[in-house]
């Protein structure tokens, strides 16, 4: 059994408390969090060890390794002192402030031998997979453009009160929602490096933005595309959704369905001629336990994995997650453009 601790229980810290402790090979031993309020509710409802300073729990608990989701802000200290104290580490999304930290860390991480992953869940989801394998198949011929969309109903009204509201800890649509969209064109089409026309627009919020608009382009040279906004009431939840164009074809994909148009019959199996739809329960590998969507729990059982098999190298490391940072810098410098 690998024992492991949890830094902060918010939304998705209490999420991640849940599958770690249904996984057959974790020991969730303790759990750490700065508010009293959950810390008693912990000590009062459960048999962890209860902690509200991060270090003394990893200095006393005798770790395997740790899950951070605490606000981005704290991500660079917390995860800099699990790796110095020898744990492999699991870090909740935007890895980093600052892309310059997240690099440091991801080296580091490389040094020590210790398995890192970021909790960027698209890379585990069926439809998003299946996209990345027809395009390695060359299903569409040359792709010469992509769209990267994000909607969600966060922000509807004036607000603020929590960190997502505040620049300096990592609030915002640009950190929080795009973060995702970014990573998930870095997986499925390559790692964009150049910017331009960015708008980080406020519609509600004072000090953060709730919409984000930008054509990137990728270091293959494939240009896009990317729109994301937290304050659209037209979708229940959050959305993501990835359009790929290319001479034979056109892929539109998010988390639920993946729907192919071809001009001509295609070699990949199962994909004519016209429109061919997968819904994501085709698509989807079973886990042993479901909380919010197969994904969540896929990665972390990919994390575990990991660990037991030393497989330092995962399908969502710091390294890939600092490429996301470097974009978010480049970015907010291009919208500071006059």
């Amino acid at each position: 059994m690998i024992r492991t601790g949890i830094i902060g229980l918010g939304k998705m810290g209490i999420s991640h408390c849940a599958i770690l402790g249904a996984h057959p090979d974790v020991a969730l031993v303790a759990v750490c969090d700065a508010s009293s309020l959950v810390i008693d509710a912990f000590k009062k409802y459960t048999q962890f060890e209860c902690f509200s300073d991060y270090k003394k729990m990893i200095d006393t608990m005798e770790l395997e390794c740790i899950l951070i989701a605490s606000p981005t802000k704290f991500h660079d200290e917390m995860v800099s002192y699990a790796l110095k104290n020898n744990l492999h580490v699991f870090c909740e999304k935007p890895f980093a402030l600052e892309a310059v930290a997240g690099k440091r860390l991801a080296e580091e991480a490389k040094r020590l031998n210790k398995v890192n992953q970021v909790g960027y869940h698209n890379r585990f989801i069926g439809t998003f997979n299946e996209v990345k394998r027809l395009l390695s198949q060359n299903i569409l011929g040359e792709v010469y453009h992509f769209i990267g969309e994000s909607y969600g109903p966060v922000v509807l009204k004036e607000k603020g009160g929590t960190w997502r509201s505040e620049k300096n800890q990592g609030g915002g649509c640009l950190y929080d929602y795009a973060s995702h969209t970014i990573d998930l064109v870095n997986f499925v089409l390559g790692k964009p490096t150049a910017v331009s026309g960015t708008q980080l627009k406020k519609i509600f919020s004072k000090d953060v933005e709730d919409a984000v608009y930008a054509s990137l382009t990728l270091e293959n040279g494939l240009s896009g595309q990317l729109a994301v906004n937290w304050s659209d009431d037209t979708h229940r939840k959050m959305n993501t959704q990835l359009t790929v164009l290319g001479k034979k074809g056109k892929i539109i994909v998010d988390a639920t369905e993946l729907k192919v148009y071809l001009t001509e019959d295609s070699k990949v199996p199962g994909f004519a001629k016209g429109w061919t739809t997968k819904y994501i329960t085709d698509l989807t590998e079973s886990v042993d336990y479901y909380l919010r969507g197969e994904e969540y729990s896929a990665q972390i059982d990919h994390f575990i994995d990991s660990i037991k098999t030393n497989r330092t190298e995962t399908k969502s490391s710091f390294e890939s997650a600092t490429a996301t940072d470097e974009l978010i810098s480049l970015l907010i410098a291009d919208s500071l453009k006059k």
